[in-house]
């Protein structure tokens, strides 16, 4: 198995070498026929390897694939852990990319348009992105099969590499630029977190082997570290906070949040790859797979539920006054990432891996389809000159609101297993913060039914508001768009009910996720699962069922019913939406803080620095000197004979006097 295992990866870099060194050779059809065969078949083999853990109950493999470096008994490698998480996640990974990559075909077919025609960064685009995207698929299978802190290190790093490159993919467009950086810079300070916490781990620990460093844990609860003179700090819990910082930013958690919706300046598909199976969803797998430390550290555990609880609520807001289709859909993942990190913090780790599983389905829909609607609207993206599109694009129509009842908990559908899941297990849980993250994921139902019904109701239905010529040319996308939507509809309805037993309730993770004993949330919550249909009907015994139906009818009422109560609530709570459109004025806090603050500095250091001692100093004052010196010398050479000799003798009496002395 350890070739199938090594090709699952290397076969999406193959994919990704190809089309990005020979593209222009190959031409569009090779770069997407070269890249969707070596996704397509790591999708294969991922199913294979599942197949192998899962269903016949293979153990966990562990092994070593390359020794880089030995220095000192430390040992820096490439291996691989594979286990029923990690095969989990390879599939989800490469299933959900495999889509992407065939939607990509429609979806960039006609991409010359968005560059200038003298521009050199357009000519073979088309196959540059489809090497992008499966580099992105590589970096991804690194990182979840790891079995080690330096490789995970190396498919975390990559993977925020190569979203700089797709979110700035349009590089001349100003507004991707600064999309690209802001998620550069906000992620750097999100991994000098992360790389503070690997130190760490090395230090108290000293290997980067996962077993080795799980099984050191008891061990590190009980040392502490000073961090501050005379305050002493738990090691474990210094250690989880670094590297759940690390998530922070990779999972776009409040405060570092905000540089993913201005991610959705990339094109669509990479929107779908980066909030649906990969990037983001990174900091959720990693805080998973080192639940043997995270369970030693109730503080950092309620630290993960705080912040969790505020994104879901907070972000979910946002997204009710957004007006662009593809930055609802993008405050919605924020939304839902909030409450994958709550259930890490009630200690649930397969909840919320469980619902990132469902989530990367129904979110890939949703993104598919917005950006179906795209094509079809000639790449309008504002939901305000939409509408009435139903009778328009059937399929797009059906998937959307496949993907819309997911995400809301609709009863039935995947994400109402899952997301009902994090509200029950938060409610069970006695870690601090777990009355207000209760509360919070509650009123974020209601939020998250609001806007998805305000986007599915603006988008398909009520009064057309597109212009004529974009009515007129108004057609479904080609199959290659559509089909990718139907294959992400089926596990959108169905995945929720067939995994919910084995993984959230079955001894799926045993192995792969340790969870304290003193943490008895999820083994409180199992007592009333009694099946898929009673799990169903205990759904409409509790609050989260009904405050999402409330969603929906207030959405109804607001833009089918009554469409100009929209403004009528604008007007009277304009502070609100201000508040709101202003998304709560973070990233102009930022901008003046951060942005301002450095410019202020790099002034000042220039300013001091640069002028007054590089220029003023060492360049000008050594010029002055240079130039008092040479001024004195000038004076000496008169041209005059008894004068030289005058000095010959001055010298002379000089060196004497100093040989008598000495």
């Amino acid at each position: 198995m350890e070739s199938l295992y090594l090709a699952i990866p290397l076969l999406s870099l193959l994919g990704a070498v190809i089309a990005g060194f020979f593209g222009g050779y190959i031409g569009r059809k090779g770069a997407h026929s070269a890249t969707i065969m070596g996704v397509g078949t790591s999708f294969l083999l991922s199913l294979i390897a599942l197949n192998h853990h899962v269903f016949n109950g293979a153990d966990a493999y562990n092994a070593t694939v390359y020794t880089w470096m030995i220095s000192e008994g430390m040992r820096f490698e490439v291996g691989f852990l594979i286990d029923n998480l990690t095969v989990m996640m390879m599939t989800v990974v490469t299933g959900v990319s495999l889509a992407v990559h065939v939607y990509t075909i429609g979806y960039m077919a006609d991409d010359e348009h968005n560059w200038p025609k003298d521009s050199l960064a357009g000519h073979n685009s088309y196959q540059r992105f489809f090497s992008y995207i499966s580099l992105f698929t590589f970096s991804m299978l690194m990182l979840v099969m790891s079995n080690n802190f330096l490789q995970l290190f190396f498919g975390w790093e990559a993977v925020g590499l190569v979203s700089y490159l797709l979110i700035g993919f349009w590089s001349v467009r100003p507004t991707a630029v600064y999309a690209n950086l802001k998620a550069f810079l906000v992620n750097r300070v999100g991994d000098f977190g992360f790389i503070l916490g690997i130190a760490a781990v090395v230090m108290y620990s000293g290997s980067l082997d996962y077993y080795e460093v799980f099984a050191q844990a008891d061990k590190m609860s009980s040392q502490t570290m000073t961090v501050f003179t005379g305050v002493e700090w738990s090691v474990i819990s210094v250690i989880c906070i670094l590297l759940f910082i690390g998530a922070m930013g990779k999972s776009a958690q409040v405060p570092l949040h905000v540089w993913l919706p201005d991610s959705m300046e990339g094109p669509t598909p990479i929107s779908a790859l980066i909030h649906a199976a990969t990037m983001v969803t990174a900091g959720i797998f990693m805080v998973a797979r080192m639940s043997p430390m995270f369970e030693y550290s109730d503080a950092a555990l309620s630290f993960i539920l705080v912040i969790g609880a505020t994104t879901a609520f907070a972000m979910g807001l946002i997204g009710v006054v957004q007006n662009d289709i593809k930055r609802v859909v993008a405050y919605s993942t924020l939304s839902q990432l909030g409450y994958m990190t709550v259930a890490l913090g009630a200690s649930a780790y397969s909840v919320a891996v469980f619902h990132l599983m469902t989530h990367a389905f129904f979110k890939a829909l949703l993104f598919l389809a917005a950006g179906s609607v795209i094509i079809a609207m000639h790449h309008e993206q504002d939901m305000r000159k939409m509408g009435g599109l139903k009778k328009y694009l059937p399929v797009t129509y059906w998937t959307s609101l496949v993907g819309s009842l997911a995400l809301i908990g609709f009863p039935g559908f995947s994400g109402f297993f899952s997301k009902d899941s994090i509200i029950e297990v938060v409610h069970h849980s006695e870690i601090p913060g777990s009355d207000f993250a209760y509360y919070a994921v509650l009123a974020g139902v209601i939020v998250t039914a609001f806007y998805s019904f305000r986007m599915f109701f603006m988008v398909f239905h009520g009064e057309e508001r597109m212009d004529q010529h974009t009515k007129d040319h108004l057609q479904e996308p080609p199959k290659v768009v559509t089909y990718p939507l139907i294959a992400l509809a089926i596990p959108s309805v169905i995945i929720g009910a067939l995994t919910i037993k084995s993984m959230v309730f079955g001894d799926y993770f045993d192995g792969a996720i340790f969870v304290n004993n003193s943490h008895t949330a999820l083994t409180e919550f199992g007592y009333s699962f009694h099946g898929v249909w009673g799990f169903i009907e205990h759904g409409f015994k509790g609050p989260a069922l009904y405050l999402a139906a409330l969603g929906v009818f207030f959405a109804w009422l607001m833009y089918i019913k009554m469409p100009g109560s929209s403004a009528i609530f604008k007007k009277k709570l304009s502070w609100l939406h201000k508040l709101l459109e202003n998304k709560y004025y973070l990233d102009d806090i930022f901008a003046a803080v951060f942005g301002g603050g450095s410019r202020g500095l790099g002034d000042r250091l220039w300013k001091f620095g640069d002028i007054a001692i590089i220029d003023g100093f060492f360049v000008n004052g050594s010029a002055k000197v240079v130039y008092w010196f040479s001024g004195i010398a000038r004076k000496v050479q008169t041209g005059l004979l008894y004068h030289y000799a005058f000095a010959m003798i001055i010298g002379v009496l000089a060196l004497l006097t100093m040989f008598v002395i000495v």
